[in-house]
């Protein structure tokens, strides 16, 4: 998949840790996942500023219904920042209902290449 892709890949270190914690009772997983960040040259951005957690904090209040975990949070504001609206991601519910700026829909890339 990522092969065909040409673009930018960004993250954000709410993410990475969600992601190590998923991986981590596998052996080698988080070695893995660092091997596949730094080879697809995924740019990670800081998300633990104390604006940034009062911005995800109020998302996360606005969408308890959903609901939306702090990584989740932590990637609309890098998409509201970036301006930037493709997402790969499992939480096809979430980013089904997430919305960029309170109106912007975001383009699932998984829904794209099926």
């Amino acid at each position: 998949m990522l092969s065909a892709f040409s673009g930018i890949l960004l993250t954000t270190e709410a993410v990475v840790t969600e992601a190590m914690h998923f991986v981590g009772g596998q052996a080698k997983g988080a070695e893995v996942l660092a091997e596949f960040l730094d080879d697809a040259q995924i740019g990670i951005r800081d998300c633990f500023a104390p604006e940034q957690l009062r911005a995800a904090a109020r998302l996360m209040g606005r969408y308890t219904d959903t609901p939306m975990d702090f990584a989740d949070a932590t990637l609309v504001l890098l998409a509201e920042e970036t301006g930037l609206d493709k997402i790969v991601t499992l939480d096809e519910l979430g980013f089904r209902t997430y919305r960029r700026h309170g109106s912007r829909r975001f383009r699932l890339v998984l829904d794209m290449i099926q």
